[in-house]
């Protein structure tokens, strides 16, 4: 019999199976770098990252398109990166694709799979860029005269993503420009209400344009010019709230920031799941779930077969044969758990009752198979995905055990049903004010268990520079079932508390080494999956590696940490040597095993009983249990006979006297 959950396993070809991580490897993300190449993003200036050196604002876009594609050749190699220039006056053939685009603007990289030809071709001209401050102003010169209307910038970049990208992808404009008010001239209420047109026909068309204004002392970006009549709002509105005011944090001061601020924005916001969220009878709004946490891993090892004058990926596929090599349909396959062997020749039939339903009967003795649609309604209960609300409850009555997996965050979802921005808005607010969180029922998928889960409003937070630090929504908390609670061991009920005083002393050091500004996990990346990723990127275009340079960034800053906490951490380790109840090993015990009968203490033994016993030698009176807890205790090994351990014991304590 195969694993329960193999059997209880159903394949969906048809429903888009949204599991954590596997429902991202099947849809790709495409992102369109529309840079402006005005005269003032070509201006040079001093690098702030390199004495003696002079960039500018269009080279450091490009530097930073080369980032993007980098990490994408590992993280997301089925992802495609377009690059198209506007306010230039290059015209010509645009590279390797034949899409029209408008005056003024040009196609330099067409939106392709990530590759790393591409991407070198890129550092070839970033590096003649560096060797001559003027090459990129005479590959791409500036428009003279009038700029592009952002109208035609839109469009253009609509007809790219049209002819260059797939219908099923996540599509973004990632938009850089220091020109807060490209409409300066006449006719300017006709083209801003021109690239609000035209803008409207990129988020129908599913693109979403990322905006990354270039602001610096000489140059101050104002979005109010231009830009907040012109770009959509993302946040929840009420009719009665102020709608097209974007916030001045988009504005970047400093443009060595641009790839710390596309590091967020890099990767797309992909729902986990798009439901129904029914709120009473006939009363239904749309919401999209996401998840807050994910696991990043290593990438799934492929299999490629040599063809002599070519390397093909090798696809993998399960079937399953009759007797004689005839592949069973999908339909056709059952299911069942082997439970003892079953009589032979017994077979089930289908039992009609007076109402009409069908009951399938099984003889006694044999097995009991199931359909895909079975085990699919035994998991389901027979629901449809959704999210039903069945109450409000004190948020004092949510215990801090019950958050046992990975929380949802949900947000409307105006596309599917129209009004449930609105209808979300007040329903969140009027928790907020009364103080109350929601039950609800939840089905995510098709092929998933309902859990009921508990429901936290969280209000939108900003700060005095207008930089969103919580975004308005709601929070889905599964909540654990009977069988999902455990008791805690016996030996953690036992365990010795630490004494009022030795806690404030190691309260007054964590409290001064927490980080402060809150923990970024983008800050501390993972250290065996960034030094692998170098590896393969490096390899990936062919460049050295060397070991010696990677940093790892979660490594412990020792020299802080002493210069802050050392005396604190000195006077509370001196502290908890002179507290017994420290040294005190609890022998574990487990349920499944007859407690052997000890006398009065000798379950646990502490450390002055071990140097009592080593000074008049009779260490062998402790039992084995007692050895290697001891042993254990001190970070040594626990293997070998009873004079081993004692030899051992015997040793440490020799060169730890003191």
């Amino acid at each position: 019999m195969a694993a329960y959950d193999e059997w209880n396993r159903i394949d969906e070809d048809d429903d888009d199976e949204l599991q954590d991580g596997a429902v991202f490897e099947g849809k790709r993300d495409v992102i369109l770098f529309a840079i402006d190449c005005s005269d003032s993003m070509h201006a040079m200036h001093d690098d702030p990252m390199y004495e003696d050196v002079q960039t500018s604002h269009v080279l450091t876009a490009l530097e930073a398109a080369i980032q993007v594609q980098k990490k994408k050749v590992f993280t997301g190699p089925n992802d495609a990166v377009g690059i198209m220039l506007f306010n230039t006056a290059r015209t010509g053939e645009s590279i390797g694709q034949g899409v029209e685009i408008k005056a003024g603007n040009f196609l330099y990289q067409p939106i392709e799979t990530i590759s790393a030809p591409k991407v070198q071709e890129l550092i070839q001209l970033v590096e003649a860029a560096r060797a001559d401050p003027n090459y990129l102003r005479e590959t791409f010169p500036p428009l003279q005269g009038n700029r592009v209307a952002m109208g035609d910038v839109f469009t253009s970049c609509n007809w790219i993503m049209r002819d260059g990208a797939p219908k099923t992808a996540t599509k973004r404009v990632f938009l850089l420009t220091d020109e807060d008010n490209p409409h300066s001239g006449p006719g300017k209420d006709r083209l801003t209400t021109a690239a609000r047109t035209t803008l409207v026909d990129l988020v129908q068309a599913g693109i979403v344009v990322e905006p990354f204004f270039i602001s610096t002392d000489e140059k101050p970006f104002d979005v109010s010019r231009f830009y907040s009549s012109v770009l959509l709002p993302t946040n929840i509105i009420d009719d009665d709230e102020e709608a097209g005011v974007l916030p001045e944090a988009l504005s970047i001061t400093r443009i060595e920031d641009l790839l710390d601020q596309m590091k967020f924005r890099e990767v797309p916001k992909r729902a986990l799941f798009s439901v129904p969220f029914q709120l009473a009878e006939n009363l239904v709004i749309g919401v999209k779930g996401y998840g807050l946490v994910t696991v990043q891993k290593k990438g799934v090892y492929k299999y490629f077969v040599d063809l002599g004058d070519r390397m093909e990926l090798a696809e993998s596929r399960t079937v399953w044969l009759q007797r004689g090599g005839k592949e069973v349909p999908k339909d056709a396959l059952l299911s069942g758990m082997g439970l003892g062997e079953a009589a032979q020749g017994k077979k089930t039939q289908d039992h009609i009752d007076e109402e009409g339903g069908v009951t399938r009967v099984t003889a006694a003795g044999s097995k009991t198979f199931y359909t895909a649609d079975e085990i699919r309604s035994f998991r389901t209960l027979g629901l449809e995905p959704q999210i039903k609300l069945l109450g409000f409850k004190d948020p004092d009555t949510l215990a801090f055990e019950d958050n046992v997996k990975h929380s949802y965050f949900i947000y409307p979802d105006e596309m599917a049903y129209s009004g449930s921005k609105r209808t979300f808005s007040a329903l969140l607010k009027t928790m907020e004010k009364k103080k109350k969180i929601g039950l609800v029922l939840a089905l995510m998928r098709r092929n998933a268990t309902p859990v009921f889960c508990a429901m936290l409003p969280q209000a939108e937070q900003r700060t005095e520079e207008g930089i969103q630090t919580e975004p308005p929504g709601m929070h889905l908390i599964p909540l654990p079932f009977a069988d999902d609670m455990r008791a805690v061991p016996e030996q953690f009920l036992d365990a010795e508390r630490a004494p009022q005083d030795l806690t404030k002393k190691a309260a007054l050091f964590v409290a001064r080494l927490a980080v402060k500004g809150g923990y970024s996990p983008d800050s501390y990346p993972n250290p065996a999956l960034e030094f692998h990723n170098a590896q393969l990127q490096a390899s990936a275009f062919r460049e050295e590696f060397d070991p010696e340079t990677f940093e790892d960034l979660s490594l412990p800053k020792y020299d802080m940490i002493h210069e802050r906490v050392g005396s604190m951490m000195k006077e509370w380790k001196e502290a908890l040597l002179q507290d017994e109840s420290a040294t005190v090993v609890v022998a574990p015990t487990t349920s499944n095993r007859r407690k052997a009968k000890t006398e009065p203490g000798a379950a646990s033994t502490s450390e002055a009983e071990v140097r009592r016993l080593y000074e008049n030698s009779d260490l062998d009176k402790l039992k084995l249990d007692q050895l290697k807890d001891y042993l254990r205790s001190k970070g040594l090994s626990v293997t070998g006979k009873k004079a081993d351990l004692v030899d051992r014991v015997s040793e440490w304590l020799d060169n730890h006297s003191g």
